[in-house]
């Protein structure tokens, strides 16, 4: 079964590909809210050591659709701004620049404000 096969998917979803588990970062600043964590400032060489120029690429536009995880997933935000509300809980804005991590299980809602560009890895 392929990680995104148990995933609601959009119209714009991408398809899986095996890509290298992340090592540990640490930042200057972290949010954590209602399962998603979000974290800004993160340098170019925390970034080069975790491969994420070397992850998978997804966009998307202006859309709202519910998504599960399967998997935990950490992503970085190379453009656009999206809203992801977990199931019971309150949204997390999520911004070019930022790295959020999504735990396996969740299910959201994402609200993709502006147009939005990712480096992703499933892990």
């Amino acid at each position: 079964m392929s990680t995104l096969s148990a995933h609601r998917v959009c119209p714009c979803a991408p398809r899986a590909r095996p890509v290298p588990r992340a090592s540990r970062l640490q930042v200057r600043a972290a949010v954590s809210t209602s399962k998603v964590v979000v974290k800004s400032n993160v340098s170019k060489e925390q970034l080069e050591e975790m491969g994420v120029p070397r992850w998978p690429t997804w966009g998307c536009g202006a859309s709202t659709f519910p998504w599960s995880y399967a998997e935990n997933e950490t992503c970085y935000v190379l453009q656009g701004r999206v809203l992801v509300t977990p199931d019971g809980g309150e949204a997390v804005e999520i911004k070019a620049g930022d790295m959020a991590t999504f735990p396996a299980g969740m299910s959201c809602t994402w609200d993709v404000k502006e147009a939005i560009n990712k480096h992703y890895n499933f892990h």
